[in-house]
């Protein structure tokens, strides 16, 4: 058993935006784990409308 690890986990989340309204994104999280647990969120992203992958940061969401 490893003691770090980084994992990839693919989750679908409604979201809602001012000019589509609300529609269900693909959000990739890139979490570190310490002995199978999570410790950290390295990084956030979300597969928008069109296809383009986004850094969730960047985008103006109103959940």
């Amino acid at each position: 058993m490893k003691i770090i690890q980084v994992k990839r986990n693919t989750t679908y989340e409604k979201i809602h935006t001012v000019k589509m309204g609300e529609l269900t994104s693909k959000v990739i999280y890139i979490k570190k784990y310490l002995f199978g647990l999570p410790i950290k969120t390295l990084h956030k992203y979300r597969e928008t409308y069109y296809g383009e992958i986004k850094d969730d940061k960047d985008c103006m969401l109103f959940v």
